[in-house]
């Protein structure tokens, strides 16, 4: 079975076009997907919703008052926990960057020998190991979840990623807390209530449509999801004796939430679409494993594993 292949989206702030060859071919390689943006849009992408994992910053991007310190200064404020890369004609040691540039990068790097960059991936954003039979599962059970529930649409699974920013999608979310001998954390799921809203209107057999239909239809939803969760990689876990408490920050003002932990996000979009009207919305969905991950101690629940084996189940 391949493996499923993680993405991150990165943003690429370099004007040259020197090293394009070199940026694309770097990217394929390391599960990174970039995206070049002008001066001129910057602030707009920063205060959108696109999810990103880390910035590329070429040292001589922007011009005059808008050179690659003041650039840096406006990411740092407005998405202060993305890592900043700054690339380099010759890989400068950090030491040798002048301040205030230098407190807002993670790293410095040259495109003419990735190795570092190389180790900067690796550690800020591919920093956390998860199992290619967790990410598959959490796919292929959440899908079918959203198939059984929204019987009519049409529900399209993207390629799983991995996110560094806090953003929250949507005005509804929910929140389940896992907790297993391997990990510790909570799933989340986020919606926009208008699409969801009507689609339930036009297939919902009761007449009460308003917000509360849609919270607990997600929470029908974020049930079964963790259900399957649970059945296929937890079990009954004994109960356990640690019971570390971190406090989640939510600031609904700036679309940002805060599970107190700097380790990336796993993510999964799913897209659905009501082939009746043409019309879709999309659900997002992260996994945060904030307060335990133990990757080396996962394993799918026995049972689940006999049943592949005596051949009573396949994988397609």
């Amino acid at each position: 079975m391949s493996e499923h292949v993680l993405l991150s989206k990165v943003l690429v702030l370099d004007e040259s076009n020197n090293y394009d060859a070199l940026i694309k071919t770097f990217c394929e390689e390391r599960g990174l997907l970039p995206l070049r943006v002008n001066r001129q849009a910057l602030s707009g992408i920063l205060n959108s919703n696109i999810d990103l994992g880390a910035v590329l910053l070429d040292e001589d991007y922007g011009a005059g008052d808008e050179d690659a310190r003041a650039v840096a200064a406006i990411i740092h404020q407005a998405r202060r926990e993305l890592p900043i890369f700054l690339s380099s004609r010759t890989r400068k040691p950090m030491q040798d960057i002048a301040e205030p540039l230098q407190s807002y990068l993670c790293g410095v790097f040259s495109w003419d020998d990735a190795t570092h960059l190389h180790a900067l991936v690796d550690e800020y954003i591919f920093s956390l190991v998860y199992p290619n039979a967790l990410v598959r599962g959490i796919s292929e059970f959440s899908e079918e979840v959203l198939v059984a529930q929204f019987a009519p649409l049409q529900v399209q699974g993207d390629t799983p990623y991995i996110v560094r920013d806090r953003l929250i999608y949507g005005e509804v979310f929910s929140l389940m807390e896992i907790e297993s001998p391997w990990c510790r954390g909570y799933m989340m799921l986020q919606i926009e209530e208008g699409p969801i809203r009507d689609i339930l209107r036009r297939h919902s057999v009761t007449s009460d449509h308003d917000f509360r239909e849609v919270n607990s239809f997600l929470g029908e939803v974020t049930n079964m999801i963790w259900g399957a969760f649970k059945n296929r990689f937890i079990g009954e876990p004994a109960e356990s004796s640690t019971r570390i408490k971190i406090p989640l920050i939510i600031n609904h003002k700036h679309k940002y939430i805060s599970f107190g932990t700097e380790n990336p996000q796993l993510c999964f979009r799913y897209t659905l679409r009501d082939d009746s009207s043409d019309e879709t919305f999309v659900l997002y969905q992260r996994f945060i494993f904030n307060l335990s991950w133990s990757p080396e101690d996962f394993k799918e629940v026995h049972e689940f594993n006999e049943l592949v084996s005596s051949g009573e189940l396949e994988f397609f």
